[in-house]
């Protein structure tokens, strides 16, 4: 039986926090040569590479985009880290 959320931002948050969690604990089952690979991976991804000096300067939506992306990079790097 679905139950509707009156706040689906917070439902969303969840499920997103589920998956960072799922995805963290896969990545925590390879063996640790490839988690180091991975690891190097998400900390090379975890740096916005727009050529701008203050990306935050000029706010787009592709910009807003491109930031959650590397801060959700940054975020499985460190999750990774702090497991090993």
């Amino acid at each position: 039986m679905d139950n509707p959320d009156p706040h689906p931002s917070v439902a969303l948050e969840g499920r997103l926090l589920a998956h960072r969690r799922l995805l963290v604990l896969l990545l925590q089952s390879l063996p640790a040569a490839r988690q180091a690979e991975l690891a190097e991976w998400l900390a090379d991804r975890s740096i916005p590479r727009d050529g701008q000096e203050d990306p935050g300067a000029v706010p787009s939506e592709a910009g807003a985009i491109d930031l959650a992306l590397t801060d959700e990079f940054r975020l499985l790097a460190e999750m990774l880290s702090q497991s090993s």
